[in-house]
């Protein structure tokens, strides 16, 4: 394709769908909060891929987009709109950040690592400042009342599966991926 912003955006819009079709094939492991929280998926994967090849601008955008369908389209929940914003938009416009690794050596699996951190951290930002558990609370059979500490273990709980699940495919995937992007650059 000639036009390449063209077919960025059409890979985009792609890896989004992808990606929001993968977010209904989840495995929920929220029962030690009561039936609630995160869950393991691979939907950061297409988002990873094509920040990878991309580039971190397009990465974010197609992140941003993304979480705001999530939230619309695949149950999402929040208290507010700015736990909307954070726990969803925000958080997987910054898998885009994968998009920083692009043409570097193990630019997939350290792309997935960069991204994943990026989204903890907005996710445990959100849970500081916007729920801000501060009444003695217990989660996985410790008690507290600080805020950090929850959102730490809470989003930690799903985060660090997600994370070494995203690691380990984008390292597998990476060698297929180059070869087939090759192929569609020409």
């Amino acid at each position: 394709m000639k036009n390449k912003s063209l077919r960025t955006i059409v890979e985009g819009a792609l890896m989004i769908a992808l990606s929001l079709v993968l977010s209904y094939l989840k495995i929920p492991i929220g029962i030690a909060f009561g039936g609630f929280g995160g869950s393991v998926d691979l939907v950061m994967i297409p988002l990873i891929v094509f920040a990878v090849r991309a580039g971190c601008g397009w990465g974010l955008g197609a992140g941003f987009i993304f979480g705001t369908l999530k939230f619309l389209f695949a149950g999402g929940t929040a208290v507010n709109w700015q736990s909307m914003l954070l726990d969803y938009s925000v958080a997987y416009a910054f898998v885009g950040f994968a998009g920083l690794l692009r043409g570097r050596r193990g630019e997939m699996p350290l792309g997935a690592l960069v991204g994943c951190v990026g989204r903890f951290l907005i996710h445990f930002l959100s849970g500081v400042t916007i729920y801000r558990i501060v009444d003695p609370t217990e989660i996985f059979g410790a008690t507290t009342s600080s805020a950090a500490v929850f959102s730490l273990l809470y989003n930690g709980s799903y985060m660090l599966p997600n994370t070494i699940l995203a690691v380990v495919l984008c390292a597998l995937i990476a060698k297929p991926v180059h070869k087939l992007g090759e192929r569609l650059d020409r």
